[in-house]
């Protein structure tokens, strides 16, 4: 049955029935996003889309997914297989009983290839490609930095966190200490051209938290979840109510949340016992070995004496019909990913390409979990890209952990690249589900995580240091939950729809007192009315917010474009070029800070008389901006026009004219990545639920474009504009208008 927005509630005697219905609705609703999907993890998108995708297909088929998920198929149970055996037969007859081939391969001129058992694990790689590192980026650059800079000046700049980290169990990481003059490698080379200046990287991620029973109006937790990933036409979930109307007593399940359409369950949602939500983890789940090489070159160094390379020859084909040979490396620690500034070649040991990487037996498992403790145990075993699991239960019980398998390390942390080649660094299994951090019930009955760091001192050692976000959205909806003590379904999407800049409210004072300093320059003072009553808020119409948000975003370009010059002198050909580049690490506004406050001048880079210069060349910038991106008009200049909702449907990239037909309004949005409402152009919330178990009739849920990827389906679209507004809308499905019956054979 499915109501006015295409939300279907599917009513089966099995597990297996609701998985072969699903799959129909999924492919007759989603087949050429799935089909995307399975291509972009086996490195085949070029022969869809032709050859402008070779060089996408080339870093990802290095990986060799589609080989690997053989094994994750011959470690299935019986009960797993009959279930992905229901689903893939689902989606091939929904693909059947469609009138003509989703539309995209008419414009594409291509046919559709059935599905198959292997393209459900290839679309849990898919995920493990958007939400973890495939080439150990962060710990290369971390390895480069210490190099280049030296340790004391490569640790301040590449903190592990901030002063706004926002840790579940209080824990603090000790204070940045300054260089000293003697300690400080500075960079001697001039601040690079405009367009190469450092970039800040961000985290779109997730925000999920849950308070317990005791400070809900319902009684029962109150969880709330959104997913922040990268947003397109149709979404990547699917909406579905799911009833197994089993005869056996206890074996009735009725569940409701959201699907990936190529897999057969239910990702994130409520059960009316449990309800729970994901938050991207960054744990370490990979490490970059330097391969030591031996005196024969085709040889490189293991604990147990010398060992060739293993080099597998893949076919890369695009839609015009053009092949290539990639040659892929296989060390014993996994595929070779690139050189280091020395020519060393690098393996990269990575989680993804274990066989228990991907299962469905967990998920099937967390579907019929009855308590929070349940699940959180349940949460060790699942297959899935590694996440914060935060959970609720009926009873009001709370609690978080981190899923999935996760390395045990020995003789190193997995901060930087190293060589295991004489057996004293390495890993050594899996951590067991005990040694994983657990939070239950604490005290305060309160739990939150934004993609930052969760846990210290020895957990946090456990866990590793990964690319964990900027602690300022976790901290921003911790306050808010303190900030209460009692709770229903509106106070928690008011905290989810929260746009406070509270990040930008030391820099927007840093940039009033330099204009007001500077008073006597015409164009200083035409910016201090907009950044003196700037409103603190990320909307669309704030002119001072996007004054503050750039005159911040100059000041950490110029500094680390200054001193990541270093990591990029001296660099070999063909070396690790991705390491090097001018990037800024997610926790670059504490450092920043820290140097405009305390203002060492034995740190000033060389392109600069003092920090007064640097901070008048940011605001110089932000000026330069206003001419370029709002034609010199100041009142043009506001965050909406920065801040637009891109959200495309893939062709639409390559076939402009497609848009009006396929793509909703491109609205100016607000919030930003920094706060609970994080948006930009094309990513952000796909999804947001506030939900209790078993009070789902008073949940709320919001999800961008829709159900269908067709643009002549009824419900196109449909529930798009709730999202863009932030308006209430019922977690539930509606009351069926179509209703579909299948028979068996």
């Amino acid at each position: 049955m499915r109501d006015a927005q295409g939300v279907p509630t599917l009513v089966g005697r099995s597990r297996d029935d609701l998985a072969w219905a699903l799959g129909y609705l999924h492919a007759q609703e989603r087949f050429f996003q799935m089909d995307g999907q399975r291509r972009l993890a086996a490195g085949q998108v070029a022969e869809l889309a032709g050859a402008a995708a070779l060089s996408l297909d080339r870093e990802v088929r290095m990986h060799r997914f589609r080989s690997r998920a053989a094994a994750v198929l011959a470690a299935m149970t019986h009960d797993e297989r009959r279930v992905l055996d229901a689903y893939v037969a689902g989606v091939n007859r929904g693909l059947g009983d469609l009138r003509a081939a989703p539309f995209e391969y008419t414009v594409l001129r291509s046919t559709p290839a059935p599905w198959t058992a292997v393209d459900t694990v290839l679309t849990v790689y898919a995920m493990y490609l958007d939400l973890q590192e495939q080439d150990g980026a962060t710990e290369r650059r971390r390895g480069r930095a210490k190099e280049a800079l030296g340790q004391p000046l490569a640790t301040f700049l590449f903190p592990e966190g901030t002063s706004w980290d926002a840790s579940l169990d209080g824990s603090e990481l000790s204070a940045l200490a300054m260089p000293d003059r003697h300690a400080a490698n500075r960079a001697d080379a001039p601040i690079r051209a405009d367009g190469e200046w450092a970039v800040e990287t961000a985290s779109f991620g997730s925000n999920n938290w849950a308070v317990g029973g005791t400070l809900s109006s319902r009684g029962a937790a109150i969880v709330a979840n959104d997913m922040h990933l990268g947003l397109r036409v149709p979404n990547i979930w699917y909406r579905a109510r799911l009833v197994l109307d089993d005869k056996n007593p206890g074996r009735t399940l009725t569940i409701t949340g959201v699907t990936l359409p190529g897999a057969p369950n239910i990702v994130a949602g409520s059960n009316g016992k449990i309800a729970w939500g994901f938050t991207n983890s960054f744990v370490d789940t990979s490490d970059v070995v330097i391969l030591e090489p031996a005196e024969d070159p085709n040889l490189y160094q293991t604990p147990t004496g010398p060992q060739p390379l293993i080099r597998v020859e893949e076919r890369l084909c695009s839609g015009e019909g053009a092949c290539e040979i990639l040659p892929v490396e296989e060390s014993l620690w996994g595929p070779i990913i690139g050189t280091n500034h020395q020519g060393r070649k690098l393996a990269y040991r990575w989680i993804a390409h274990d066989p228990a990487a991907v299962n469905l037996r967990g998920m099937l498992e967390l579907e019929r979990a009855e308590t929070a403790n349940a699940a959180l145990e349940i949460g060790h075993r699942l297959g899935i890209p590694h996440q914060n699991l935060v959970v609720g239960d009926a009873q009001g019980n709370i609690g978080w952990t981190v899923t999935s398998v996760l390395p045990r390390r020995f003789g190193f942390d997995g901060r930087e690249p190293m060589s295991w080649a004489d057996g004293t660094k390495g890993w050594s299994g899996y951590l067991a589900p005990q040694e994983v951090p657990v939070i239950y019930n604490p005290e305060h009955h309160r739990i939150w995580t934004a993609n930052n760091r969760v846990v210290g001192g020895e957990a946090l050692a456990r866990l590793g240091i990964g690319a964990y976000a900027h602690g300022s959205r976790a901290r921003q909806i911790r306050d808010s939950l303190f900030a209460k003590d009692r709770f229903d379904e509106h106070d928690m999407l008011m905290i989810q729809l929260d746009d406070r800049g509270v990040l930008l409210e030391r820099w927007q004072a840093l940039m009033l007192h330099r204009l007001r300093v500077g008073a006597g320059n015409p164009q200083y003072a035409s910016l201090v009315p907009e950044v003196e009553n700037w409103g603190g808020r990320a909307v669309p119409d704030s002119v001072g917010y996007r004054l503050v948000r750039t005159f911040r975003t100059e000041l950490i370009r110029a500094v680390y474009g200054a001193y990541s010059a270093p990591m990029r002198a001296g660099e070999a050909a063909g070396s690790d070029q991705r390491s090097s580049q001018p990037v800024a690490p997610k926790q670059a506004d504490e450092p920043v800070w820290r140097l405009l406050t305390e203002r060492p001048a034995h740190l000033v880079p060389l392109a600069y008389r003092d920090w007064d210069a640097l901070v008048d060349a940011a605001i110089a910038k932000t000026l330069a901006a206003i001419a370029a991106q709002a034609g010199g008009r100041l009142e043009a200049f506001t965050w909406g026009a920065a801040n637009r909702a891109e959200i495309r449907h893939p062709l639409t990239r390559v076939v402009p004219g497609l848009s009006f037909f396929l793509d909703p309004p491109n609205e100016p949005q607000p919030g930003d990545l920094y706060q609970p409402r994080v948006a930009a152009p094309s990513s952000g919330a796909s999804e947001r639920f506030v939900v209790a178990p078993g009070r789902e009739a008073t949940g709320i849920f919001h999800m961008p474009t829709s159900q269908s990827g067709h643009p002549l389906s009824p419900y196109y679209n449909v529930g798009h504009e709730d999202w863009v507004r932030g308006r209430a809308t019922p977690f539930l499905p509606g009351a069926p208008k179509w209703r579909l019956v299948f028979q068996p054979p």
